[in-house]
């Protein structure tokens, strides 16, 4: 089929050509809130692929370009491919980035009331305990106990206290979960 009658994606970036999710939107109108070092994360990865990666790529493609027909160079095929790749990537980035606000969770040192960055133990209905990091949507590994400012259980946590029992909405109804501790990062 000629090239002339296939449509690219018209996303903002998000997303994958090969199907892979997309990061979850920021709620309308709302902050992306990032703590300092997910916001140096961000920019470490940014400056990497604007100064590193993309230079590289280009003088691949240009090299690959030389050497005749396109068609069927594979050093061209996949580099233009990757640095789709990659200029998508910078744009996500690059809008991320405008619109972030470095929360600092060290301000909170020594409070017992759950903000942003708080780590946070609790214990459900079953008496089960577990422990969570609330961080930004975008430095967020939930492998490592780190959740989103926006899932349901940062929400539910939010300006509560040790002590305090709060309820999550879940699928299968509400449960009551209880703070047990909650600690934030020394000023450093």
């Amino acid at each position: 089929m000629n090239k002339a009658f296939t449509k690219e994606s018209d996303g903002d970036g998000d997303g994958d050509d090969d199907g892979t999710p997309a990061l979850p939107p920021l709620p309308a109108g709302a902050k992306n809130y990032l703590t300092p070092a997910g916001y140096a994360r961000l920019r470490g990865e940014l400056i990497t692929l604007l100064d590193d990666e993309r230079p590289k790529i280009v003088e691949i493609v240009s090299w690959a370009a030389k050497n005749g027909d396109r068609s069927e160079n594979g050093d061209y095929l996949y580099g233009k491919k990757r640095l789709r790749e990659i200029d998508r990537r910078i744009r996500f980035l690059t809008k991320r980035l405008d619109i972030a606000e470095v929360a600092d969770p060290a301000l909170h040192h020594g409070s017992d009331q759950i903000f942003f960055g708080a780590t946070v133990t609790y214990a459900d209905e079953d008496g089960t305990e577990r422990t969570i990091t609330i961080k930004g949507i975008d430095e967020a590994d939930n492998l490592a106990g780190e959740v989103s400012w926006i899932s349901p259980i940062a929400r539910a946590l939010l300006k509560a206290r040790v002590g305090d029992e709060v309820t999550l909405v879940t699928p299968q109804g509400p449960r009551r979960i209880e703070v047990i501790a909650v600690t934030y990062p020394a000023a450093g």
